[in-house]
């Protein structure tokens, strides 16, 4: 069962428009490395997990992805809150506005919309634990991308924190395979 906390993981308080950044700050939400693909991937993931350790895990960071989608969703939201359609074309934003209005909608940085196919689930818990292990590395690699195209430190801030957070979860995966391979699974 799940306890929603009615906070985010990191403030975030963005007041300067930057719709440019806003449409490459989605990716994170709804493109392959993104906060939803972990989710899902994680949720599904676990109940093939051989013991209580990995089932928990990866519960516990799936739900924690939940709450990146939340954090990745208020940047964009913040990011584009007031916008102009003047400034929505400007940003190229106007196929996005056309089917979503400013809502927040999983997509990459492309408009390509989310789409299942972006995760794995193979049934084999040291296999399985080595894609998660990646997805955390390709999703802090995202994240430094983005951090590296921020100038805003109201922006910055909190990627630093989700980047942070995909080291923290690669490192926790690989302490898990350690432990599988080591009980022979």
């Amino acid at each position: 069962m799940f306890k929603y906390v009615k906070h985010l993981n990191y403030p975030i308080s963005i007041t300067k428009k930057d719709l440019k950044m806003a449409k490459n700050i989605i990716t994170q939400f709804g493109g392959p490395n993104g906060e939803l693909a972990a989710s899902m991937r994680y949720f599904s993931q676990k109940f093939n997990m051989p013991d209580e350790k990995g089932r928990a895990l990866l519960n516990d960071i799936a739900t924690e992805e939940l709450g990146h989608m939340e954090m990745v969703s208020t940047i964009v939201h913040q990011l584009m809150k007031d916008a102009t359609i003047e400034e929505i074309k400007a940003a190229g934003l106007d196929s996005y506005y056309t089917e979503h209005g400013k809502g927040i909608f999983p997509t990459d940085a492309n408009g390509v919309p989310w789409d299942a196919k972006y995760f794995a689930v193979t049934g084999d818990p040291v296999a399985d634990i080595y894609e998660d292990m990646a997805a955390e590395q390709k999703a802090r690699a995202v994240y430094e991308n983005l951090i590296d195209l921020a100038t805003d430190p109201d922006v910055l801030a909190p990627l630093l924190f989700l980047r942070q957070r995909e080291v923290v979860h690669f490192n926790r995966f690989k302490e898990l395979a350690e432990y599988y391979i080591s009980k022979g699974y």
